[in-house]
Parts: C-alpha cells; structure tokens; sequence
C-alpha cells in the first residue's frame, strides 16, 4: 500500500485546479502548470482536499499512485509558495553575475561562460566578502527548476581534493587526502 499515495493534498489559497480525463491543471498567483495522468490514478476533489486512488492493485498502478501524488503536491506548492535553491561557487576567482535571463559566470576556465536561464526560471547572485558567491534560482515548477540546477552545477561539479565548484548549499562534499610526501 502507498504512503504517500494515500496521504490527501490540501489545496492552498488563492490556487484554482482543474481537473479533466487525464489532466490536472492548477493556477496560483506563481504561474501555471499541467501534468497528465495516467487512467490507473483517479483524483476526487471534496472541500479543498484532493485525494487520489488507483484502478487497480497492479505494480505499476501502486507505483503511479504515489508519483502523480508527489507532483499533485509539488505543482500546488510551487504555483502558491515557489521553490528555491541554492548553489554555492567554490574556488579562487570564482563568481557568477545575472544580466536578465543570462547568466554569466567564471568558474576556471580560461573564458567567462554564459548559461541562457529558461524564461520560468528567476536568478539572483550575490557576493559576501570572504564567503563564497551564491545564486539562488526560483521557479514554480520544481522539476524545471532542479534540471537547470543540476546542469548549472554539471559544468564545473565539486572535485574531492580541494572541493573547488559548484555545489549545492546543502551539498556535503566528502574530502579525500592528498599524495602523502616521499620519506
């Protein structure tokens, strides 16, 4: 039996849903987002509660059960709150700067590099005297989100000597020990 399949979604103020065969649809102040659904998933709406249920007892409808739950809740979230996330930049000289959708950064290599942002996605840099520069990504779709966060970080990712690049701020990176001096 699914956990979190059965767990029923509350739908926040200010967020208008829709649901129809095989599309559910919710808008908030954020934006808008739509997610098909597969038919072995139901979704029953009754006083701000949404509920879901699967057709049958097959694996993949258990599976599916608990999937289009977690996107149900994650689409909910993000069109009423948003989602953020953070990315540290770790090295000497290394920063990033926003100029609208462009994103602008010097991560080591011998020339600045430049990452279009999708139009959905906001970015805000900052720089600290003496911490590492930080870019915080906002969007109201978090699979979006999380995908031009991982590909950010893909193009210089942490290495384990040094831990020079660029890494989540919740990110632990384990440390290895260098070469050991000849005796």
């Amino acid at each position: 039996m699914s956990r979190i399949g059965n767990a029923p979604v509350t739908i926040e103020s200010g967020v208008e849903i829709k649901i129809e065969e095989g599309k559910f649809t919710a808008k908030g102040p954020k934006g808008e987002l739509t997610q098909d659904i597969d038919p072995s998933v139901t979704i029953k709406q009754e006083d701000g509660v949404l509920t879901l249920e699967r057709t049958n007892e097959s694996k993949d409808a258990k599976a599916k059960h608990g999937l289009y739950r977690a996107l149900i809740y994650n689409m909910i979230q993000g069109v009423s709150k948003g989602w953020s996330k953070k990315l540290e930049f770790h090295g000497v000289g290394y920063r990033a700067a926003t100029k609208g959708q462009l994103l602008e950064m010097v991560i080591g290599y011998s020339h600045p590099v430049a990452f279009e942002l999708p139009s959905e996605v906001k970015a805000v840099a900052e720089t600290a005297k003496g911490k590492a520069p930080v870019l915080t990504l906002e969007s109201h779709d978090k699979q979006l989100l999380g995908q031009v966060a991982a590909k950010i970080r893909s193009l210089r990712k942490p290495e384990p000597y040094k831990g020079k690049g660029i890494r989540y701020s919740d990110e632990y990176i384990r440390r290895k020990a260098g070469k050991s001096a000849a005796k």
